[in-house]
């Protein structure tokens, strides 16, 4: 299997393609001897997310790579005696999906700790640190996460919630979010938080009435506590990315983004390290399952300079408005590809504003700017991003959680006016592309086209503004040939067309036209390169 590596930004990036084989589509033509395909998948409906021809019956495969797609009786002259023929009994063909937006190594991790997502009560809460402490010896921290307060009402935790289950041990429970966490007593004393404890800049110690700290930091604050917790090991990280990737696998993802183990005001060590000790060292051994796209944090960009021979994608990550600016202006005039974060209207402003002006000064070319998130657009905002050809890299299932805190706090008329405005980007022909920012939610395509077609928040009878929603095709590209088109893939990924990579998945639907109304189906295998990866 070939398997691609890209190094990117964590803010702002910008792309180039590494350990990619270019691949004529026309490869066979030249080649006098007749051509044997390895895998010849028939008898089913195969979505390609190609529009010259977006169905077909039958899929012929060598070497890892589409020979021709069409009617299986179109593909005899690739058929002899070593060749495998796959009967898909009328189920459904999708080409794999690429999740444009996760933090693949951190998601690894987090399942072998405390996971916190979806528990919906304090009872839970604590019931699931109380197991945990069971198994740990005195002195070891108790690590996880995942939790959302919001789905029990809103309350925040508190380290009086943890502290009689966890005398002996320290406690960090981070947020489903990553700007928050909680500590338990015996955390926040190793790390000399007290009453006494100013709220460092750009974050807040959470006290109590009594000016007690509650346990909970928040943005970097966090940091006052985090160094103190080991580092993980290698044997641990190591494990995490074949953990991770086998989850990827069996939603149908053979394509991730990684947006790596780093936040603001943290270490911008652990992405480097992940590089060097997990990525590399399994993709020097042939045991990358996936193909992952790395990026890195904006204060090591010079250590991209020994790669770009090779070359690897690179990028910037940027807080200030004007070296956003600068560095924006300098990567495009570069011939770089940049992406950058958004979700409230005024930071999106913000950034069509600024690509408007880069466009304006560096000239006319194909640059694929990317906004990721793009939550909440203001009046007129899906149209600039159509307009000035805006890549919309969104999270569909965030969606599902955020509808009522997005009517709380934006008040029901702007939420509905402003937030996921997926059918009208498309309308306005921009593009989106999908993804689930693992391990805030769940890494599962399938949900997020089912999320975008629907739009029916949890807990809820009927779609949030049901205008924005999706056809099935709409949402299966954006996940697949928009997804790729969005990296500069889609020469070499993201639809089931001759010359380009074999990933595919076979759903468990025998009907088109239900999986279309529904979007109910699940995975019942992924190939990558030709070859089953699941199960």
């Amino acid at each position: 299997m070939n398997f691609l590596v890209l190094v990117s930004g964590f803010i702002a990036s910008v792309l180039a393609i590494v350990w990619l084989p270019i691949v004529n589509t026309k490869w066979w033509s030249t080649l006098k001897s007749p051509l044997v395909a390895d895998l010849v998948v028939k008898n089913g409906t195969i979505y390609t997310s190609d529009s010259s021809l977006p169905f077909a019956e039958a899929m012929a495969i060598r070497h890892g790579k589409i020979l021709r797609v069409g009617s299986y009786s179109s593909l005899q002259d690739f058929i002899s005696d070593g060749t495998k023929e796959l009967n898909l009994k009328g189920k459904v063909v999708v080409p794999g999906f690429l999740d444009s937006h996760v933090h693949f190594m951190y998601g690894g991790l987090q399942m072998a700790r405390v996971v916190l997502r979806g528990v919906n009560s304090k009872d839970e809460f604590v019931r699931k640190v109380n197991e945990a402490a069971r198994d740990k010896k005195e002195g070891l921290w108790i690590l996880g996460g995942g939790w959302n307060n919001e789905l029990w009402g809103g309350e925040l935790p508190a380290a009086s919630w943890i502290d009689d289950v966890t005398p002996n041990n320290p406690v960090w429970l981070s947020r489903t979010d990553g700007h928050m966490g909680l500590a338990n007593s015996l955390a926040l004393k190793m790390a000399g938080i007290t009453n006494y404890t100013e709220d460092p800049v750009g974050g807040s110690v959470m006290k109590n009435c009594n000016g007690e700290p509650t346990g909970l930091l928040i943005d970097s604050a966090m940091q006052l506590l985090v160094p103190l917790i080991p580092k993980d090991s290698l044997e641990e990280r190591r494990d995490a990315l074949i953990r991770a990737s086998k989850v990827a696998l069996k939603k149908g993802v053979t394509t991730v983004v990684d947006f790596g183990r780093y936040l603001p005001d943290a270490s911008v060590e652990p992405p480097w390290e992940d590089f060097s000790d997990v990525y590399q060292w399994a993709d020097t051994r042939g045991e990358m399952l996936i193909r992952v796209c790395l990026f890195f944090p904006l204060e090591t960009w010079s250590r991209l300079h020994p790669y770009m021979d090779e070359p690897l994608n690179y990028g910037l990550q940027v807080t200030e408005q004007d070296i956003l600016s600068n560095m924006t202006m300098a990567a495009d005039r570069s011939g770089l590809q940049v992406a950058i974060h958004a979700i409230g209207d005024r930071a999106n402003d913000l950034i069509l504003d600024l690509y408007d002006s880069v466009a304006s000064s560096n000239g006319v070319k194909d640059r694929r700017f990317r906004i990721e998130h793009a939550q909440h657009l203001a009046p007129g905002g899906a149209a600039r991003f159509g307009k000035q050809n805006i890549i919309a890299s969104v999270q569909p299932e965030h969606m599902l959680d955020d509808a009522d805190v997005a009517e709380k706090k934006l008040g029901v008329e702007r939420a509905q006016r402003e937030s996921y405005l997926f059918q009208s980007l498309l309308t306005s022909n921009a593009l989106l592309a999908f993804g689930s920012d693992w391990p805030v939610a769940n890494i599962n395509p399938l949900g997020g086209i089912r999320a975008a077609m629907k739009r029916i928040p949890h807990g809820w009878k009927d779609a949030w503004i049901p205008s924005e929603r999706i056809t099935v095709t709409d949402a299966l590209n954006a996940c697949t040939i928009s997804a790729a088109h969005a990296c500069f893939l889609d020469e070499y990924l993201g639809s089931l067309s001759p010359g380009k990579l074999a990933d595919f998945v076979i759903l468990s639907s025998v009907s088109w036209d239900d999986f279309a109304t529904e979007a109910s189906a699940s995975v019942e295998a992924t190939y990558v390169s030709g070859v089953q990866a699941y199960p």
